[in-house]
């Protein structure tokens, strides 16, 4: 669990962990993102867990597959 920073939307500061994640490797490619895992981890709402796996939907570093889940892309794009 992190401890939030209140002048920043949560689903923004969950975001910025699973990019961090992904970059330093602790995400490898192709690894399942679990929405109900990261909803228990930090303690919120499954639709703030979605506008952080979305953010990073819409950044190609993860890609979703309905009904089976979202997973880190094979190459994620350079900075």
């Amino acid at each position: 669990m992190i401890e939030f920073d209140p002048t920043r939307p949560k689903w923004e500061q969950i975001a910025d962990v699973l990019r961090a994640r992904i970059a330093d490797g602790t995400y490898p490619p192709r690894t399942l993102v679990s929405e109900v895992q990261l909803e228990a981890e930090f303690e919120v709402a499954r639709g703030t867990v979605r506008k952080a796996t979305a953010a990073l939907r819409d950044e190609g570093l993860l890609v979703t597959t309905p009904g089976m889940g979202s997973f880190v892309v094979d190459a994620p794009p350079r900075a």
